[in-house]
């Protein structure tokens, strides 16, 4: 996820740049570098580790400036070292940068320069920018990030500096992840979260996606992807520290869904090599040998986690090709499993204490089977038990209803697919890779178009009874999750069914009152009899809500609303798809008058049987 702080004034930049970095510690631990420009020249310093082990540095070899920027690191490209800490300072010494995403492109751009003469030292796409930048610097920084801004692809935020004899001078850029400016008199900061400013500051500027900004001490100037001069508002903090927590949101569960793009990348940072087309699994004590015994797969998990549990069905079986069975922990052991040693038993589970989980494992395990596990929590009592982990690094999830942790839990199950897959076969093919890649962009693109059409379909059909989800393959368990969100957060009667099922009993509650949403992505075949499901929901009367990728006059004008989505990889397709249905639920619930975050009855961790 990248912490990113910068600091431009009068005084000393490296206690302020370190106190930034404290508030944003929580953002990676793998590493972390300030730099300082001091009469014209970069000073830096970088560690491995955490924070603590930066200042440690700093300590014995003290670094100064009036103006610079700071960075703690999640690592994406390269693993956590010294020499892929941030800052990057290009390969002729003239730009100092730190970044936060990942740039898609990054390996066309760095055959590119390595062709004109430009040398990497380390293993990281915020280098290729560096250089980038660099190669097109004739005094003008501002000109020189614009003109590489305009062949970068991906998600990144990042902030850069020049010792070039431009003065004063940081200038940021913001496509996805989130920037903020802290306004003060004659100094301005900059960080990933407002969180690390309102101790100096609480007049602030949220950069939008596209935007190019200069900080002087004097002044902050915004241009447009399209290189115009606009005025961002400048707001006015008054966050007490509940407010803060939530970084502006009116709730945790929006604050989470939007999340959601940094999470998603958080969860592969690190374990994919896009370079070499390899994924990275460390925290894995199953050798690779003894995973190619592996002849079946159980995975065991309750509530949203079982759903993320059946789309990890469809991924492991079409990329590795061994067979998954999906049980609900709570019964798995009651139903005297068929297990052995050539079965991975693979519990999932957000807070890694879910008793019926936890339950079902220690069964697997009992008969002879191997643990792995997916979770979010670092310690958990499924970690502990288990012989790999993947770790979602969704960050906390304070909302009792899952949104984050769910879209992560189905990166890490994709990660896992693949893993299997390279043991099996050797190799990965790229274009999974380059879809992963490309993944965050679409989540950001999604939850930017659909919020306020959500909100607006919640005002239509909040005093709805009940409502009807369906989908076919992939994506019926988006169904579900689908459904149980909008139980858990409005207290309105949901059911989430394979859209043939529909036909086998649902179709009795088809009328006028009755939403039906109905997931109409995929390939043409599905298309196609997700459509015919649709024209019989028509048929009855019932309320058509179409959530597609496809053009509207596809449907054939038998929707009553129609729910846009971006197109991804198939396989990643139910990430994007579940956006909306979260979005839906939320506001739905807001409607009713419902605690989004605290649902009656609901506990985040179910401990107990």
């Amino acid at each position: 996820m990248c912490g990113i702080v910068g600091y431009v004034g009068h005084r000393e930049v490296v206690p302020l740049l370190m106190d930034g970095l404290r508030r944003l510690e929580y953002r990676g631990y793998d590493s972390a570098g300030v730099v300082a420009v001091e009469n014209g020249a970069f000073q830096t310093s970088k560690a491995e580790g955490k924070l603590d082990r930066l200042k440690e540095k700093l300590e014995t070899a003290p670094v100064h400036g009036q103006y610079g920027l700071g960075h703690t690191r999640w690592a994406t490209h390269g693993p956590p070292s010294e020499r892929n800490a941030h800052p990057m300072v290009d390969s002729r010494g003239r730009v100092a940068l730190i970044h936060n995403g990942i740039i898609e492109n990054f390996l066309p751009l760095k055959k590119r320069l390595i062709a004109e003469g430009w040398t990497f030292k380390s293993d990281t796409d915020t280098e290729v920018v560096a250089n980038l930048i660099s190669s097109y610097l004739d005094g003008d920084l501002p000109s020189a990030v614009a003109r590489a801004l305009s062949e970068l692809e991906g998600m990144y935020a990042f902030a850069v500096v020049t010792n070039t004899g431009a003065g004063q001078q940081i200038v940021a850029a913001r496509q996805g992840p989130p920037l903020v400016i802290g306004l003060a008199q004659g100094e301005q900061f900059l960080a990933s979260d407002p969180s690390a400013l309102l101790v100096h500051t609480k007049d602030v500027i949220f950069l939008e996606n596209g935007d190019l900004a200069v900080l002087t001490p004097e002044r902050v100037t915004v241009q447009d992807r399209h290189g115009r001069p606009v005025e961002r508002p400048v707001q006015h903090l008054t966050w007490d520290p509940i407010q803060a927590e939530k970084g502006g949101y009116k709730h945790f569960m929006l604050k989470e869904i939007h999340e959601q793009t940094q999470a998603v990348q958080d969860t592969f940072a690190g374990r994919v090599d896009f370079e070499n087309a390899r994924i990275l699994l460390d925290s894995v004590q199953i050798t690779e040998d003894e995973l190619r015994h592996i002849e079946r797969i159980h995975i065991l998990a309750c509530g949203t986690s079982w759903h993320s549990g059946l789309i990890g069905k469809f991924l492991i079986e079409h990329i590795a090709r061994i067979p998954v069975e999906v049980d609900y922990g709570s019964e798995y052991r009651y139903r005297d499993p068929i297990v052995d040693a050539r079965v991975l038993a693979v519990g999932i589970s957000q807070s890694g204490e879910t008793a019926d989980t936890i339950s079902a494992m220690e069964a697997a395990r009992e008969r002879g089977a191997r643990l792995f596990t997916i979770c979010n929590v670092l310690g958990s009592q499924a970690t502990r038990i288990s012989e790999g982990v993947i770790y979602t690094h969704a960050g906390p999830e304070i909302g009792v209803a899952s949104t984050k942790a769910f879209t992560t839990q189905l990166v890490a199950l994709y990660l896992l697919a693949l893993y299997l897959r390279q043991v099996k076969t050797g190799a990965v093919e790229r274009h999974y890779l380059d879809a992963l890649a490309h993944l965050p962009l679409a989540i950001d693109e999604v939850i930017r178009l659909q919020e306020k059409p959500m909100a607006e379909m919640a005002k239509k059909h909040h005093r709805a009874e009940n409502f009807l989800y369906l989908g076919r393959g992939i994506n019926y368990p988006i169904a579900l999750e689908g459904a149980l969100k909008l139980k858990e957060i409005s207290y309105i009667h949901a059911e989430g069914y394979p859209a043939g099922e529909m036909k086998h009993g649902p179709i009795a509650l088809i009328d006028e009152d009755l939403p039906v949403v109905a997931i109409a992505t995929g390939n043409d075949l599905l298309f196609e009899k997700v459509k015919s499901n649709l024209q019989e929901v028509n048929a009855r009367d019932g309320v058509v809500i179409a959530l597609t990728d496809r053009d509207e006059e596809e449907l054939g004008g038998i929707c009553d609303e129609v729910i846009t989505v971006p197109t991804v990889s198939p396989l990643l397709q139910p990430i994007i798809n579940v956006i909306p249905l979260q979005l839906l639920a939320y506001f739905t619930g807001l409607r009713r008058g419902a605690d989004v975050d605290q649902p009656r009855n609901l506990a985040k961790s179910v401990t107990v049987e």
